[in-house]
């Protein structure tokens, strides 16, 4: 069996050592090629590189001029085509895998034909200065037992027939790729499967902060959850996308039946009306408040919201980033169907 390994370098890079250092210890003795793909110039150098490992960059590393736009779904799709295997990991720069995990997934790549994907527990860890401690033992909730997911996403092992016959990553979208392509997966008939024990650990500054926030709205990452319900937009998957952005689309019609108690408030002229809607934020906020036990975090829990809720509706207007050419768009023609 053959692999390949899809580093993904979204601003991440200070990270990036420990992730080849740790893939490189997990897939010893293993027949791979890796490829480091980055959308973006990076001020850090790169790590050590053995021969086993090829650059994609989407522009030019001599000048940092662009050449195409590059979204996470066209970025991972093009390091598929690059770095071949008969499975394909793709990681975040940030993460050190666990080398038992792929043990692990190796032993059930080999024995289960109908899993199509395999991913696991991400412990979440912070640093700060020379700090470092774990803050989540498990970000996305996967728990210590092995069973099916919706979706992948950090880590994310695939058969290559899989993601071929699903259509791969969708290179229009900024974000909800992963969410996007678990639908396509389980339309293909193909297992995504969690394994119930550590992946790797996730590194990061810590969060939750407000950077955080205008970051992803400045990389344009809040406008994919809008670009997916505008591309499925009466087709099938629909209501499940819907559904998943439930608690944004919620929060985003908050503040437009404020806006509209406000315009009444001031046309009668009567207080009342926006009084009364005043009262919901403030509840939501309450609520918030006894959860997380701080104000920041309650504040910062409803900003995110607000501002996903505000992407989704950006993400709906803005036409969806074109299909680029090369291997993106070869692996998703290969389809005789629309991507829903």
């Amino acid at each position: 069996m053959t692999f390949g390994v899809v580093v993904s370098c979204y601003r991440q890079e200070r990270f990036l050592s420990g992730t080849v250092r740790a893939l490189e210890a997990a897939f010893a003795g293993e027949e791979w090629h890796g490829v480091l793909e980055f959308a973006a110039p990076s001020d850090v150098p790169l790590p050590p590189l053995g021969e086993r490992w090829s650059v994609l960059h989407s522009y030019d590393p001599a000048t940092g001029a662009p050449r195409r736009p590059l979204t996470p779904g066209a970025g991972r799709m093009m390091g598929f085509d690059a770095c071949g295997g008969e499975w394909v990991l793709f990681v975040d720069s940030d993460v050190e895998i666990d080398a038992d995990w792929v043990r692990a997934a190796i032993a059930t790549a080999q024995r289960e034909p109908g899993v199509g994907g395999i991913g696991g527990r991400l412990e979440e860890w912070f640093v700060a200065g020379e700090r470092t401690w774990r803050n989540h033992p498990d970000m996305y909730g996967f728990g210590d037992r092995d069973h099916a997911v919706e979706y992948l996403a950090a880590v994310a092992f695939y058969r290559r027939d899989a993601l071929v016959q699903a259509g791969g990553y969708d290179p229009r979208l900024n974000s909800d790729e992963d969410f996007e392509l678990g639908l396509r997966c389980a339309w293909a008939g193909w297992e995504l499967r969690a394994l119930g024990r550590l992946a790797g650990r996730h590194w990061s500054a810590p969060r939750p902060s407000f950077p955080e926030l205008e970051r992803r709205w400045r990389t344009g990452l809040v406008l994919g959850r809008g670009q997916v319900l505008r591309l499925y937009l009466g087709r099938r998957g629909f209501g499940r996308l819907l559904r998943h952005q439930t608690l944004y689309i919620a929060t985003l019609g908050m503040w437009v039946l404020g806006v509209v108690a406000l315009g009444v408030s001031l046309l009668r002229p009567d207080p009342r009306p926006f009084g009364a809607w005043l009262a919901l934020p403030l509840l939501v906020f309450a609520v918030m408040l006894a959860r997380k036990r701080s104000v920041f975090l309650a504040v910062h829990s409803v900003l995110t919201w607000s501002l996903n809720g505000l992407g989704v509706l950006a993400g709906l207007l803005a036409p969806p980033h074109p299909i680029p050419m090369g291997g993106a768009a070869m692996v998703r023609g290969r389809r005789t169907e629309a991507p829903c």
